[in-house]
């Protein structure tokens, strides 16, 4: 019995002292909290970051005073910080911001803004009290708080682009420019960086991390210091990156090379390395996530040959999932692989197509092809489709679309491959409902001599007896017999012709219709109706449309000199042979794919008798 009640005293005992220990862990996990309220001017505190590799440094704060009321989210804590360290890096510099600063052992906040041009040293602190409301704002409800932006400018606000080219980069900044962020090339990418490293994955209050928008051969991403980790919890930065409120981007893991002093500001050199969680909120006061979940994304697999130089590149990208930004991202990317294969910028002839899985979509898979020839930047048009199809998909107002899979193929040509309509001529110039006739088109390619090429064009059977004029064009363009018809009664009624098309009324519609359009290297026999009293008006029904299903309001410059040009079709072989139109039933039209971008277009009157 003795034994008993020692064993049991034991084991009392063991139990006591190990709940006796818990909260004494759960303190030393969680540092205390100092409220805004009873910050005073003269306080000095310690702030963490690293200035290089991965070493975490302090250095000295010192409590200028509260600026009420001044920040994106509420209050924001003006601090002059000095120490070694600020001496070595010129003041606050872009990539400290989210650096903690500890005010008698309690955190504070994070250093957030600076002014350039001016004292580096002096910078204002985001409290960590509004931080810390972003770990409750991840059910998509919350809202910023306020719309003020604060007086001076965020400490990370550059984007690092590794991997891009010269050309690429400036689009790159072209389409960032509504964000207000300036990408910068840096040195690097996830696929040379990432190549059998064992990374640290420590994340701790002034640890560097990243935040990434693209990765793989391209990257594109920021650097910022960790403010707070709380289990799988993250919080850092201290103001906005995009702005964006619930996010969807990589975290990463990051290296500093070394931190720069600048005149207008100073800023840490690095890189962006292995993922490791995801950022999922982006507001005034910071961007909070969690480690160990990671992000949707937009897989990018893109084969781009260059027919001059007879080179052939391979590329691969994940860009994160977001309806505004991964349309143009990934345009962007796929101009760059353009752009590092044939090592140029100019004007020649790119064949395109692409395949994009997405559920949501009827059949999963959005397919295209298309060919142009631009005097400009051939590279930047060929991506044109691209671009609208992924904003198609991700920005469209009838059902939510999860992007699985994109592909892409490019063939780049530095010779012009353009050929324009001479003339065209038909078999017979009478014929009944139901024949079949052979419509020669002479075509005339740049600096070439003329071919000729045959479509098989069929009557319809409900045509009715009279005149039938054909309109024999390149898929790119609009024949003035589809704009004039008949009626030749002046501008008030050709202005008619170009209102703009009624909405798709489904996501399925707006696919067909961009699926199924015209290609610039098509040639086109289409039947315009003569017999209609009033082409132009609403009240022409199908012929109005037309007219319209060919007017493209942003024309697509297969020809830079040519007006009125549009876009062209996909999901079709390159067969020489006449394929009937997958548009309106209602119109009689045909086409042949050539290996040439048609310009120009003829017209072939018929006798269409009983």
């Amino acid at each position: 019995m003795n034994i008993l009640l020692k064993t049991l005293r034991r084991c009392l005992a063991a139990l006591v002292a190990l709940f006796a220990m818990l909260p004494l862990v759960y303190v030393q996990a969680a540092p205390e909290f100092m409220p805004v309220d009873q910050i005073v001017k003269g306080m000095h505190g310690v702030a963490k970051t690293v200035v290089a590799g991965r070493k975490i440094e302090e250095f000295g704060v010192e409590v200028l005073g509260v600026m009420k009321q001044k920040g994106p989210s509420g209050d924001l804590i003006l601090v002059r910080t000095y120490g070694d360290v600020i001496e070595r890096t010129g003041g606050i510099a872009q990539g400290m911001s989210g650096s903690p600063v500890y005010i008698n052992g309690k955190l504070a906040g994070a250093i957030a803004y600076g002014w350039s041009l001016t004292d580096h040293k002096i910078g204002m602190v985001t409290p960590i009290a509004d931080m810390l409301k972003l770990w409750e704002m991840n059910d998509g409800k919350a809202k910023l708080e306020s719309g003020l932006q604060p007086p001076g400018t965020a400490a990370a606000t550059p984007l690092m682009a590794a991997g891009f080219g010269e050309q690429a980069l400036n689009m790159l900044a072209d389409k960032l420019k509504p964000y207000n962020l300036i990408p910068y090339a840096v040195s690097g990418s996830m696929a040379e960086e990432n190549n059998g490293i064992a990374y640290n994955r420590t994340v701790e209050p002034g640890s560097t991390v990243g935040v990434q928008l693209v990765r793989g051969d391209v990257s594109l991403g920021a650097l910022g210091t960790v403010t707070y980790v709380e289990g799988d919890k993250i919080l850092a930065f201290g103001h906005p990156f995009l702005k964006r409120g619930n996010a969807n981007y990589f975290l990463t893991d990051a290296d500093v090379y070394t931190t720069v002093s600048g005149l207008e500001n100073s800023f840490k050199v690095g890189t962006t390395t292995e993922a490791i969680g995801m950022i999922n909120q982006d507001r005034g006061a910071g961007i909070a996530g969690k480690l160990g979940n990671f992000p949707g994304i937009v897989p990018l697999r893109i084969s781009v040959t260059d027919k001059t130089l007879n080179r052939t590149n391979d590329m691969w990208a994940q860009v994160v999932q977001d309806e505004d930004l991964a349309p143009a991202l990934s345009a962007v990317t796929v101009f760059n692989a353009i752009e590092k294969t044939s090592d140029r910028v100019g004007s020649g002839t790119a064949k395109i197509s692409f395949a994009i899985s997405a559920a949501g979509i009827p059949g999963d898979t959005l397919t295209r092809e298309n060919m142009f020839y631009t005097q400009g930047n051939i590279g930047e048009l060929a991506v044109s489709e691209l671009n609208e199809a992924l904003a198609l998909l991700t920005g469209n107002q009838f059902n939510d679309v999860t992007i699985m899979d994109v592909k892409v193929n490019v063939e780049v040509d530095s010779e012009r491959r353009t050929a324009s309509i001479v003339e065209a001529s038909a078999s017979g110039a009478t014929a009944k409902p139901g024949d079949k006739l052979d419509i020669a088109v002479k075509i005339k390619p740049f600096r070439g001599e003329p071919l000729t090429r045959h479509i098989t064009y069929t009557v319809p059977d409900n045509q009715p007896p009279g005149t039938l004029m054909l309109s024999v064009r390149g898929g790119g363009m609009i024949s003035m017999a589809s704009l004039v018809g008949k009626r030749q009664t002046g501008e008030a009624d050709l202005s008619k012709l170009f209102a703009v098309k009624a909405r798709p009324k489904s996501l399925d519609e707006a696919i067909k219709e961009l699926v199924n359009r015209d290609r610039n290297n098509d040639i086109v026999v289409e039947a315009i109706d003569m017999n209609v009293p009033d082409f132009a008006s609403p009240a022409a029904g199908q012929n109005a449309k037309t007219v319209t299903d060919n007017f493209e309001t942003n024309p697509s410059p297969a020809f830079p000199e040519t007006a009125a040009k549009k876009p062209g079709k996909t999901g079709r072989t390159n067969a020489d042979a006449a394929k009937p139109s997958k548009g309106d039933d209602s119109r009689s039209k045909v086409y042949i794919t050539t290996d040439y971008i048609i310009d120009g277009d003829a017209q072939i009157m018929l006798t269409i008798t009983k």
